[in-house]
C-alpha cells in the first residue's frame, strides 16, 4: 500500500474519532466549554475536514502511487495542516487575525492546491 494511502487512513481515522468531540459538544456542551472550547462549530469543521482530507490522500495514493517524495510531502503537509487550523479557532476565534495563522493558512492552502495539481500532472503524464 502506498504511503500516501496509509497516511490518509490515519487522517481519516483521526477525523472519525474527532466525531466524538462533536457529539459531546451537542450532547454535553458544558464538557467542551470546560475544556476551553469557545466555538464548538470549529470542532465540527475540523472533524469534517480531517475526514475529507484523509479521503483525498487515500484517493491520490491509489490513483497515482509512487509520487515523487517531495510532492507527496507537500500534499501530506497541506492536507494535515488545513484541518488542524480549525483547532486554534475553536479555542480563540481571534487566532484568524494573527500573522502566524494567516501565513500558515496561506502556506497550507498553497501546498494542498499546488500539490494536488502536481499529482494530477504526474498522473496524467504516466
Amino acid at each position: 500500500m502506498d504511503v500516501l494511502t496509509r497516511i490518509g487512513l490515519v487522517e481519516l481515522a483521526l477525523g472519525a474519532v474527532l466525531g466524538w468531540a462533536v457529539a459531546a459538544s451537542m450532547i454535553k456542551p458544558a464538557w467542551v466549554e470546560r475544556a476551553g472550547v469557545r466555538k464548538p462549530r470549529r470542532i465540527l469543521q475540523a472533524h469534517l475536514d480531517y475526514v475529507i482530507m484523509g479521503i483525498i490522500l487515500i484517493a491520490v495514493g491509489l490513483a497515482v502511487p509512487g509520487l515523487p517524495t517531495w510532492l507527496a510531502v507537500v500534499i501530506v503537509v497541506g492536507t494535515w495542516v488545513n484541518p488542524t487550523l480549525f483547532v486554534p479557532l475553536a479555542f480563540s476565534p481571534r487566532a484568524a487575525t494573527r500573522a502566524w495563522f494567516q501565513i500558515t493558512s496561506l502556506v497550507s492552502f498553497t501546498a494542498t492546491s499546488g500539490g494536488l495539481v502536481g499529482a494530477a500532472v504526474v498522473g496524467l503524464m504516466r
